[in-house]
């Protein structure tokens, strides 16, 4: 049964909600009845074997746990004599015999389903008189990973989820992200380190602290055991969400991974994985989210711990708490001296730029650059998303630059590399094909500059947008068409974004147009600054303060001068200047004969009205 087959059958669970349910709330019953069916199916193979070995080590007086995991062949167990398809054969005590199953589960498996707060939802199913045909529709489908494999499975989940996120509207977008997305940032995490994963017995960790269910971490884990099936990728994460992290912590037990690696909570708040440093993550923050319901335990860890905690570089403005996730990350980075880490994070357009010199999201901008941990920035398409169609960027962070990428940069513009979808999902309405992640990663992986050829037509349309690879030619133009030019990979020094803002000041005047000079203190003699005519200007740091001032401002006001006081130092990152091509307009000869043809038609139409 393929993936679209799979939900649409589960979908069709809420035919038999509706009237009894509000749509909104049909996931609180879908969601723990696929995962139990999930789990159930898993464990069939081997139940009578677990049940056996229950007997056996209880009669013997000794701790079953370890045995029945080890009969199980999986992280948990069950020790019910009961599953799915036995309710059946006892309609009239079908509640009593599930919520004993669901509490036949070792203790990770039931945290998972009271986060569900599925107890509530068996029982008020119960009431309903749903319960039974509820449970019948799920014991006869087959979900047991021969059939519908990991990664299908999580799909069907994320597919789920969007359903009803759109239902209840909801975000979708903040629970998982577009698998696409995900699949070019681990070609783009893992490129550099292709040879050194690919060695016999090699061992890494990832973590997410804005898990979602999981899908970040899978796809990770999916690339590199096709690279290298010996490889073992030991996951970790954090999740907000109960649904959401009820859902990532069942897909990682069926994995055969450490569910307590999967910490429940707020990131920002509650650091689950305090003191633990990590080889690679990944994370996609929810976009332009306020943080002031943690307002009070983040200043205070900035105030009392400084650089020793985790936002020692600055706080950004409570309106956009995106920059907090990635100064939590920069510190659950392994340190270079221990293998060093790279990570990746989507963040929309703001990081990139708000906030002037000295502000917070300026001195976080300036950590990351000052301390050479950027190393590239890849603008995505628009429209990649489920609940937004902005403007996006993967930004490439890691303490282990290669020596060639020392001090630089890399600046990549794959907005022009979506391609539409048949159908809309959400705001999503484009995507990234396979070839599409690959040039983006060759550019990345290869880290040169190159240009994008845009090959249009004679009607001016694009037929062809081909990547042009230093020492490669450009395509030809079609007949009658052209090929437009444009960067696409720029590299950069780290300094080309940093600015000294600083304050020009002009005199203040009394009525006769005279200077107003101060009469005491430490400027004694000299001119009083007019407020109204005080200005800014941003200088970039390679070049020298007092020679721009000299060219820029002086001619224009030559009573002028800067207060050295004010001077701040800025960063930012302004990515579409870097990728701005201008275009001259057309020439005033085509456009009058343009004008010409317009006016012509338009006497014609009158002409032939007063007939």
């Amino acid at each position: 049964m393929n993936q679209q087959s799979l939900s649409a059958f589960i979908w069709s669970v809420a035919d038999l909600l509706r009237g009894d349910y509000k749509p909104a709330d049909y996931g609180k019953v879908i969601l723990p009845f696929t995962v139990l069916r999930r789990l159930d199916c898993v464990l069939a193979p081997t139940k009578a074997d677990v049940l056996a070995e229950l007997e056996a080590r209880s009669a013997a007086g000794v701790n079953p746990e370890p045995f029945l995991r080890r009969k199980a062949k999986q992280t948990f167990f069950n020790t019910s004599t009961m599953d799915l398809k036995r309710l059946m054969g006892d309609a009239a005590n079908v509640r009593l015999n599930l919520e004993s199953y669901v509490q036949g589960f070792s203790p990770e498996v039931r945290d998972i389903f009271e986060r569900f707060d599925f107890a509530v939802q068996i029982d008020k199913l119960a009431k309903t008189k749903l319960l039974y045909q509820v449970a019948e529709k799920f014991a006869g489908i087959d979900l047991h990973p021969d059939h519908v494999s990991n990664s299908q499975m999580g799909l069907v989940f994320e597919e789920l989820i969007r359903k009803f996120a759109e239902l209840s509207n909801e975000t979708a977008g903040e629970h998982f992200t577009p698998r696409d997305v995900i699949r070019l940032m681990v070609d783009l995490l893992f490129i550099e380190d292709d040879e050194a994963l690919t060695k016999p017995g090699i061992v890494r960790t990832i973590y997410d602290p804005t898990a979602g269910t999981g899908g970040m971490l899978s796809v990770a884990e999916e690339h590199l055991k096709g690279r290298n099936p010996d490889a073992q990728l030991t996951m970790f994460g954090q999740e907000l969400n109960p649904e959401s992290y009820a859902i990532c912590k069942a897909d990682m037990l069926i994995k055969g991974q450490d569910v307590s690696n999967i910490a429940f909570g707020n990131t920002l708040s509650e650091d689950g994985h305090g003191g633990k440093t990590f080889d690679y993550m990944l994370a996609n923050p929810p976009f332009g989210v306020e943080w002031k319901k943690v307002e009070k335990e983040v200043r205070r860890e900035h105030e009392q711990m400084g650089h020793a905690g985790r936002f020692g570089p600055g706080l950004p403005r409570v309106s956009d708490g995106s920059l907090l996730f990635l100064l939590h990350m920069l510190s659950k980075m392994r340190p270079a001296t221990e293998g060093g880490c790279r990570f990746g994070i989507v963040l929309n357009g703001s990081p990139l730029f708000t906030g002037g010199a000295g502000s917070g999201e300026s001195e976080i901008r300036r950590h990351l650059l000052v301390n050479d941990l950027v190393e590239a920035i890849v603008a995505l398409p628009t429209d990649m998303f489920f609940n937004t169609g902005i403007a996006t960027y993967v930004w490439i962070v890691t303490n282990r630059k290669p020596a060639a990428r020392k001090g630089l940069v890399q600046l990549i513009d794959g907005s022009g590399f979506g391609r539409k979808m048949r159908k809309s999902l959400g705001s999503k309405r484009k995507e990234l094909g396979q070839a599409e992640i690959d040039e983006i990663t060759r550019l990345f992986g290869r880290f040169e500059a190159a240009e994008v050829a845009v090959v249009l037509d004679a009607a001016g349309k694009e037929v062809a947008r081909v990547a042009v690879h230093d020492g490669d030619a450009p395509p030809e133009a079609p007949g009658g068409g052209r090929v437009k030019l444009a960067p696409l990979s720029r590299i950069l020094p780290n300094a080309a974004f940093g600015y000294r803002a600083i304050t020009v000041e002009r005199p203040l005047l009394d009525d006769l147009g005279r200077p107003v000079l101060f009469e005491k203190g430490r400027n004694k003699g000299r001119p009083q600054p007019d407020s109204a005519l005080r200005d800014t200007e941003n200088v970039p740091l390679a070049e020298d303060v007092e020679a721009y001032f000299a060219r820029e401002v002086k001619p224009h006001a030559p009573d002028a001068w800067i207060d050295h006081g004010k001077t701040k130092v800025g960063y930012e990152i302004p990515f579409n200047r870097q990728f701005y091509v201008f275009e001259p307009p057309r020439p005033l000869e085509e456009i009058d004969a343009d004008l010409k043809l317009v006016t012509d038609r338009i006497k014609a139409m009158i002409a032939e009205l007063a007939a």
